[in-house]
């Protein structure tokens, strides 16, 4: 049985495959194809919709990982396509490299994050997609498609194939292949600095559209039945700059013990009691204090998070985040719920590709979240609502209730996505539920 990190998918496979080349994933594809059943990669199950959910075979690539080509001179890294986002670190700093933004959970593949849209935050950054400048995916036909940059370039005389196409394959949502290597541009190594500090939430609204360009890297948090916001900032250094790092102590103390081990236990107190999360917010609210460092920029971007809640999350017009944010505030206090999980805000430059949520459009995503034994759907429904309202588009990978027909006004480039899924797809080998539901079946 196969769950995912959220737990709010399951599945029993009718068999696993490994495939630790691409010609073995032509190989599955092909026998797949043969049987007449429906075949999907997976990687770290962090997604909390089924968009990687396999009732045919199911295909794990943590075999298909590692550093495959370098072009120094460009900046550009070939990736097998399980490759963990956490092992990058490891594997670009011989080479002086880094990624130009990421996540705040790196957990994921390099393929599922892209796949599915995964983000980070700053207003001159796109997601993690936007830094694919080629990939290599085996089509419903069998065919290995090379996509844009797919080698070593300058390095080997790689040239550039299909690149009309890389917008769509490189935030495809699973449903135009199986993604065997990922060519990435990267950039020099760099550190951060890092401010985390508290602050009223209703100035930082009215002046958040000029913090957020002020900076390079900026996202806050706010928990529902308090009046601050918990700011993160996060400033651009070169690799040579001083590094001031959270002592071993400090970052034990607040990234495990506080905010794992405490927020855990609170979240249990909540869903036993929850007319005492407003207190335990308002306390938090009063604890939290300011934090400074300046560490590698993985260290910075990436956290690590072992609370399992369940997320949605919605992609705005950049200037719509405090209005919807304060009608969030609004439709929690008039249903009188008590919700101990915080929202998160954070934001992206607008991009050109096809499926992105932030296609066309500078963008703030708001999240929500519960913890994973709490109920969700009725809070997240009335939440989608405002989302819905304000021109929002969800997360692929995360909770939502929109089908085709809606997010078909929502994205310019929908129906060219799915007139190549028809083109290289044709047998639909590669859709499960979820993606009938968001693509059409």
């Amino acid at each position: 049985m196969w769950r995912n990190w959220g737990r709010t998918e399951a599945v029993r496979p009718a068999r696993v495959e490994r495939p630790a080349t691409p010609d073995a994933v032509q190989r599955a594809v092909a026998a797949a194809a043969r049987a007449g059943i429906r075949i999907k990669a997976v990687g770290a199950g962090h997604s909390f919709t089924g968009i990687a959910v396999a009732t045919g075979v199911q295909l794990d690539l943590s075999d298909l990982s590692g550093v495959l080509a370098v072009d120094q001179e460009r900046s550009r890294v070939t990736l097998a396509a399980g490759t963990r986002l956490y092992d990058l670190p490891r594997l670009l700093r011989p080479h002086g490299l880094a990624l130009a933004n990421m996540g705040d959970i790196d957990r994921q593949s390099i393929s599922g994050a892209i796949s599915t849209g995964t983000h980070g935050t700053g207003a001159g950054f796109g997601g993690i997609a936007t830094q694919v400048v080629g990939a290599e995916l085996v089509t419903g036909t069998g065919e290995l498609l090379r996509v844009g940059d797919t080698g070593g370039g300058a390095a080997t005389g790689t040239d550039a194939e299909n690149a009309d196409l890389l917008p769509a394959v490189a935030l495809g949502l699973g449903a135009l292949g199986i993604l065997v290597s990922v060519t990435l541009q990267c950039v020099p190594a760099f550190v951060l600095h890092a401010v985390e500090r508290a602050e009223p939430l209703g100035e930082l609204l009215d002046t958040l559209e000029t913090r957020v360009r002020a900076s390079d890297h900026f996202e806050f948090y706010w928990f529902p039945h308090t009046q601050t916001a918990l700011t993160k900032t996060n400033t651009r250094l070169s690799a040579t700059a001083p590094r001031s790092p959270l002592t071993p102590a400090r970052r034990v103390v607040d990234d495990w013990l506080v905010s794992n081990q405490l927020f855990g236990l609170t979240c249990s107190l909540g869903r036993l009691a929850s007319p005492v999360i407003p207190h335990i917010n308002r306390l938090a609210e009063k604890l939290t204090g300011t934090r400074e460092f300046t560490d590698h920029s993985q260290r910075v971007f990436a956290t690590r998070r072992t609370v399992r809640f369940r997320e949605m999350e919605y992609a705005l017009p950049a200037a719509e985040v405090p209005a919807v944010l304060r009608e969030i505030d609004a439709l929690i206090e008039r249903r009188g719920w008590r919700i101990s999980f915080p929202i998160e805000v954070r934001f992206a430059a607008a991009d050109d590709l096809w499926l992105s949520t932030a296609s066309g459009r500078a963008t703030g995503y708001i999240a929500v979240h519960r913890f994973f034994r709490e109920p969700h759907a009725t809070y997240f429904e009335a939440v989608e609502e405002i989302m819905t309202a304000h021109a929002g588009r969800p997360h692929w990978g995360k909770l939502h209730t929109r089908k085709a027909d809606d997010l078909r006004e929502l994205y310019p480039r929908f129906d060219d996505f799915v007139a190549l899924r028809d083109r290289l797809d044709p047998a639909r080998l590669f859709a499960n539920s979820y993606l009938d539901r968001v693509l059409g079946a």
